[in-house]
C-alpha cells in the first residue's frame, strides 16, 4: 500500500507532460530597452544579461516585435489579445482612476484557466486599482504585486505630499496587493503595505519568490500552470539594494538591469531543477519601449524616440521565446509579431486553436460570457518553422488617447498623427494631425531617420504616394470592427477633455 501511494505521488507531476499541455512562463521587465539586453547590444552597454541571453540562445529572437506605447497599454494588449483601445486601457493608470479591466473583456488567464491551467500573476499589474479590476476577478487564481508605475508609488514620500490622511485615502496609491480567487466569482484581498522606496529595493525578490512557490505547488499537484511575472525593473526611479550596488561596473540603472537578469535566472534554474524545462514555454519581453527622458535612469533603444510617442522607439521591444524541441534554438525571425498574438498562440499550444473565432462569435468561459474581437494571430506554425512567414502583416499604432496614429503593413508605415515632442514633451505636447501623412519603409529605414536626414525624402515620398490609400483603407476596416465590437470603456485622460465632454453631454441632456 505504501509503495503504491509513493508510486502514485511520483507520477503526479508528470500530468502536464502527459496531457500535452505545456506549462507557460511569461517573464516581463518594465520599460526595458531593446539595447539593454546583451544578446542585442553584444556587450556595448558594459554589462551582460546572460540569463535573458540564454532564452534567446535556446529559442527564438525577434527583430520586428511590437509591444505598445506605454505600461498599461502593453499589458492590456497581452492580457486581452487585442489592440488596447478595444478595452479602453491605453492611458497609464493613475491612483484612484476609474478605468480598469472590465468583466466583459476576456483575459489570457481566463482562456488558459478554461483549458485546465492554474494561473498566477506576480509583480506589476497596472490594469486598474479598484477591487473589481484586480487580476483575481479576471481569470487569475492568485496575484501578488503592485498596481502602478514606481514613481507614482513613491509620491507619498515627497516632502510636498499632503499630510491629510483623507487625501492619501482618496488619491494615494494602494499597497502591494495579495489576492486569491474564491468560489462564486469572489476574491480574498490582502493589502501587504505600501511600496516605499526602501521596499522597491526588494519587491521583485518578494514577487518572484512567490511565483517560484506557486510553480512548485502546481508542479507537485500535477497541474499545468500559466505564470506571468512582471518585474518592476527597469521603470524609473531605480532603487537597488546596497549589496548589489556596483555589480554592473556602471551605474545604478545598470546594476538594476543586472539584478533583473538574475531574477530571470532564478526562474530558469527552477525549471531545470524540476526537470520541466522541455515542457515549458518561456517568453521574455517588456510592456513598451524605454522612457528615455529620465536618462540616465532609463532604458536605451536604437529606434526613434521613446515611450508614449508614435515612433518605433515606443513600440519595439526585446522579445525571446523558448520551447525546447518545438521552437528552433538560436534562431531569429524577422516577421511581425506582437503582444496581442500570445492569447491565440498559447491557447493553440494548450489545444484550442479556434479560440479567436469562438470569442468573436461569443463563448462562455469559466461561467462568464464573452464576445470580444481578438486582433492577435496564432504564431505557433511561424515560431516552430512550419510556416515561413508570420500570419501578422499589419500593426496598428494607437496612442494613449485611443487614436490610430500610424499603421504598418508589411514593410510600409504610414504616420497620420505625429508626436513632435522631445524629452518629457512626448507626454505633454499634443499629437499633430498631418494633412499629408508621413511614409517610411521600415526595412530600408528601420530607425525612421530619412524624414529629417535625407535630402531626397520628399521626392521619394511623392513617387510612392500610392501606398497611402490602401493603408487608409486598412485603417477604415479596423475602425469598422470598433463599430461592430464597441470598446468596453473610453480611454482615460490626463487633461480636462474627458471632464468637459461629460459636462457638455450632461448639459445637452437637460
Amino acid at each position: 500500500m505504501a509503495f503504491a501511494l509513493a508510486h502514485a505521488a511520483f507520477l503526479v507531476p508528470a500530468y502536464a507532460a502527459e496531457s500535452g499541455k505545456p506549462n507557460i512562463l511569461v517573464i516581463w521587465g518594465d520599460d526595458i530597452g531593446t539595447w539593454n539586453v546583451s544578446h542585442n547590444n553584444r556587450g556595448m552597454m558594459g554589462y551582460k544579461t546572460p540569463n535573458i541571453d540564454r532564452i534567446a540562445k535556446e529559442g527564438v529572437a525577434f527583430t520586428d516585435y511590437y509591444a505598445q506605447q506605454s505600461c498599461t497599454a502593453g499589458r492590456a494588449a497581452f492580457l486581452g489579445g487585442n489592440v488596447p483601445v478595444r478595452t479602453g486601457m491605453t492611458k497609464v493608470g493613475l491612483p484612484g482612476a476609474k478605468e480598469g479591466w472590465q468583466k466583459t473583456d476576456v483575459t489570457i488567464a481566463t482562456v488558459m484557466k478554461s483549458r485546465g491551467y492554474a494561473t498566477g500573476q506576480f509583480g506589476k499589474n497596472h490594469q486598474g486599482d479598484r477591487d473589481e479590476h484586480l487580476p483575481t476577478m479576471h481569470g487569475w487564481d492568485e496575484f501578488l504585486g503592485n498596481l502602478y508605475h514606481l514613481n507614482a508609488e513613491e509620491e507619498p514620500e515627497n516632502e510636498d505630499y499632503p499630510k491629510n490622511p483623507e487625501f492619501r485615502k482618496k488619491f494615494g496609491p494602494r499597497g502591494v496587493i495579495h489576492s486569491w480567487a474564491q468560489p462564486g466569482g469572489k476574491q480574498k484581498v490582502e493589502d501587504t503595505g505600501p511600496l516605499t522606496k526602501k521596499r522597491m529595493e526588494t519587491v521583485d525578490d518578494e514577487t518572484s519568490d512567490r511565483a517560484v512557490a506557486f510553480i512548485r505547488e502546481q508542479h507537485e499537484a500535477g497541474k499545468p500552470w500559466f505564470v506571468w511575472w512582471n518585474g518592476t525593473r527597469m521603470h524609473f526611479r531605480t532603487h537597488v539594494k546596497k549589496e548589489l550596488r556596483g555589480i554592473s561596473g556602471q551605474d545604478e540603472y545598470s546594476d538594476g538591469m543586472v539584478e533583473h537578469d538574475m531574477h530571470v535566472g532564478k526562474f530558469l534554474k527552477l525549471l531545470d531543477e524540476l526537470k520541466i524545462a522541455d515542457n515549458t514555454i518561456v517568453f521574455y519581453s517588456t510592456d513598451n519601449g524605454p522612457h528615455f527622458n529620465t536618462w540616465p535612469d532609463a532604458g536605451n533603444t536604437p529606434f526613434r524616440s521613446e515611450k508614449n510617442s508614435n515612433w518605433e522607439g515606443a513600440y519595439r521591444v526585446p522579445a525571446f521565446v523558448r520551447w525546447p524541441g518545438k521552437f528552433p534554438a538560436d534562431s531569429t525571425v524577422n516577421g511581425l509579431v506582437s503582444h496581442e498574438d500570445w492569447l491565440p498562440t498559447f491557447a493553440a499550444a494548450a489545444g484550442d486553436p479556434d479560440i479567436k473565432d469562438k470569442l468573436r462569435k461569443g463563448v462562455s468561459l469559466n461561467g462568464r460570457n464573452y464576445k470580444n474581437y481578438i486582433d492577435g494571430y496564432n504564431q505557433l506554425d511561424y515560431l516552430s518553422g512550419k510556416a515561413k512567414e508570420s500570419p501578422r502583416k499589419e500593426f496598428m499604432y494607437v496612442n494613449d488617447d485611443g487614436q490610430v496614429v500610424a499603421i504598418r503593413y508589411q514593410d510600409w508605415k504610414v504616420v497620420f498623427l505625429e508626436n513632435r515632442g522631445q524629452a518629457f514633451g512626448v507626454w505633454r505636447e499634443p499629437f499633430t494631425e498631418l494633412r499629408v501623412p508621413l511614409l517610411f519603409n521600415l526595412r530600408r529605414d528601420p530607425f525612421e531617420r530619412a524624414q529629417h536626414n535625407s535630402n531626397t525624402y520628399d521626392d521619394w515620398f511623392l513617387d510612392r504616394a500610392f501606398v497611402i490609400v490602401p493603408l487608409q483603407g486598412l485603417a477604415a476596416r479596423f475602425l469598422q470592427t470598433m463599430k461592430d465590437y464597441p470598446p468596453s470603456q473610453s480611454p482615460g485622460s490626463f487633461n480636462l477633455s474627458t471632464i468637459e465632454k461629460k459636462l457638455k453631454a450632461g448639459i445637452s441632456s437637460h
